[in-house]
């Protein structure tokens, strides 16, 4: 099972810094929740959506599964 950092601990972290897994949670968690985010919210998604895209990747909608 993957440790995932909260989005409060990762705030000072760059998110090149971030792991896979976590971008992966935190997009998940935030296309769920768009409909409630702020504008900060949404920019902090978008910013991970493409930091996702950078990285060769496609951003996933579908349930991630943390229990490899």
């Amino acid at each position: 099972m993957y440790n995932l950092r909260s989005l409060q601990q990762l705030e000072d972290v760059r998110l090149k810094d971030w792991k896979q897994h976590e971008l992966d949670f935190h997009h998940r968690t935030m296309s769920d929740l768009s409909p409630w985010l702020n504008a900060q919210g949404v920019s902090k998604h978008h910013e991970i959506i493409e930091e996702i895209e950078s990285r060769g990747k496609e951003p996933d909608t579908e349930e991630a599964s943390f229990t490899d």
